[in-house]
């Protein structure tokens, strides 16, 4: 029984040492030319700085935004060249284009290819934004990875009882450095 006892109570000590123990504070350095680093990357190849990030899971994201605006660019580009060499055709002469026969008047083909110029054009705005704002979260998000969010920091009200004056109320900022 006072084997089992001491058995019991040398187990708890040892698992309380290990349980309370804590762990070593170790200061990142910081590299200043992280961010530059990951907007390169990003421009680069898109997507690599975020990887570079260490944030792998954003670069679907990154390539599904670029690639459905390419595909648009491209889906758009080839309606309004066919919209286009069919209203050629038709002023030419020619009863052959791939429109005759669902498209009487010739005045649709021309608000067919405004239709896809237009949305090939809105279409490469986004393909080129799609891609800045790639380097634009990058280099962001290299920048908040050094970004201090540690518990130290309280914020609580505060009461100043003067004895020459009225109480005083305010609220109080503590930062720890």
């Amino acid at each position: 029984m006072t084997n089992n006892f001491f058995s019991l109570l040398l187990l708890f000590f040892i698992s309380n040492n290990l349980i309370f123990s804590q762990e070593k504070d170790q200061k990142k350095e910081i590299d200043i030319l992280r961010p530059s680093k990951a907007a390169f990357y990003s421009a680069v190849l898109p997507g690599l700085g975020q990887v570079y990030n260490k944030k792998a899971w954003k670069v679907p994201i990154v390539y599904a935004a670029i690639g459905v605006s390419a595909y648009a660019y491209d889906f758009n580009k080839k309606k309004f060249w066919s919209y286009r060499d069919a209203y050629k055709r038709r002023k030419a002469g020619f009863t052959d284009d791939q429109f005759q026969g669902i498209i009487i008047n010739d005045d649709r083909l021309l608000d067919g290819q405004d239709f896809h110029k237009k949305y090939k054009d809105l279409s490469m705005v986004f393909l080129v934004g799609f891609y800045f704002l790639n380097i634009l979260d990058a280099n962001i998000d290299a920048h908040l990875l050094d970004f201090n969010v540690d518990e130290d920091l309280s914020f609580q009200p505060y009461f100043e009882n003067d004895h020459f004056f009225n109480s005083n109320v305010g609220l109080k900022i503590k930062i720890n450095l």
